[in-house]
């Protein structure tokens, strides 16, 4: 059996240990002083209340003395280390003349802690100039060699672990690199618990408000009036999961996205279109279902029924992978705790 086709075991950003567990030079202490380039710009690097610092210091565990000129770090070789290089990033982004958010911090702080990790040298090369696309933590590093290594990938994972995001950055490369005719995004048109009625307009504006984070995921990877020709060429291909049926896809990479919210038949119905020299990427929140009450996910089916098989990956994200807004992880925690309590 594949490594990809195993289940994914658990996995955390590589950061410091704050209970000290690390062995050999990662214990040893270290103390570097960083020179300010310009003294004028330090609460642009800073932020508001050195809002920057803090962030820094809370998850590397390391000790921040700001000074006019000067940043001193202390703490543990490999820590201290990691700390220095988000600094070094950020002061390019002052040098550069950009305000730094608090993304742009977390942004740093992930690829800070990834530079020797097996994320390295995963570049997703897409066809907008300048944009290549890198996995942030192990867990997407694992999830894009599934996806290059197997026909079929499962892949599971609370809001913000970049499942679409990711998934559609692979098929566009493929698409650039000629190793596929189309990619074919697809999408349950399941409403999130609210009854929006009938829409008005054809088909296609019907259902566009479903597919709208695909395309969403699509604009940052080509442009608009590439996009627009693909569509009309039939290279790209956005439907609603109902007008899968019949269908075989060959030389295609196809994507069905919040997969959660298709039923069993429905996800039997999907994978049974894969066609020749096609590869299937399948998405989903188990957490964030909207199906009626009652009603069986297609996505934990399939999980359950697939697991094993060989050329199938079962990749399940955590939330340590989520790169979204850094609240996003405190969110989901604190809703998955509620719901293990009920």
């Amino acid at each position: 059996m594949p490594e990809a086709s195993r289940p994914a075991a658990r996995r955390t950003i590589p950061q410091p240990d704050p209970t000290g567990a690390l062995r050999g030079s990662e214990l040893s202490e270290l103390e570097l002083t960083l020179a300010i380039d310009d003294a004028a710009k330090r609460q642009a690097l800073f932020g508001p209340a050195d809002r920057h610092l803090r962030m820094i210091r809370s998850i590397f565990n390391v000790t921040i003395a700001a000074r006019e000129s000067s940043i001193k770090l202390s703490g543990r070789n490999d820590a201290v280390s990691q700390a220095a290089k988000v600094l070094a990033a950020l002061q390019e982004r002052v040098r550069a003349g950009a305000t730094i958010s608090e993304d742009d911090v977390s942004d740093a702080i992930a690829a800070a802690a990834l530079t020797n990790g097996p994320a390295n040298g995963q570049s997703i090369d897409v066809y907008t100039a300048n944009a290549s696309i890198v996995p942030r933590t192990e867990g997407q590093a694992t999830y894009i060699d599934a996806i290059r290594n197997n026909d079929l990938t499962l892949c599971l994972g609370p809001a913000g672990t970049g499942k679409t995001y990711l998934a559609v950055a692979v098929c566009v490369a493929m698409l650039k690199a000629r190793e596929i005719r189309r990619v074919v995004l697809v999408r349950p048109a399941v409403e999130a618990g609210e009854k929006l009625g009938f829409l008005p307009g054809d088909m296609q504006a019907k259902v566009n408000p479903y597919l709208r984070p695909l395309f969403d995921a699509m604009h940052d990877m080509m442009g608009f009036d590439q996009i627009k020709r693909f569509m009309d060429n039939d290279v790209i291909e956005v439907i609603p999961l109902a007008f899968m049926r019949g269908r075989t896809l060959n030389h295609s990479a196809v994507i069905l996205d919040e997969a959660q919210n298709s039923t069993p038949a429905q996800m039997l119905m999907f994978l049974t279109r894969m066609g020749q020299h096609s590869k299937m990427i399948v998405t989903g929140d188990a957490s964030q279902t909207d199906l009626p009450d009652g009603q069986s996910s297609g996505l934990n089916d399939a999980v359950r029924r697939l697991r094993g098989i060989d050329n199938v990956a079962v990749v399940e994200l955590e939330r340590c992978d989520i790169v979204r807004h850094r609240l996003v992880q405190d969110i989901v925690h604190a809703y998955d705790g509620q719901s293990r309590a009920r």
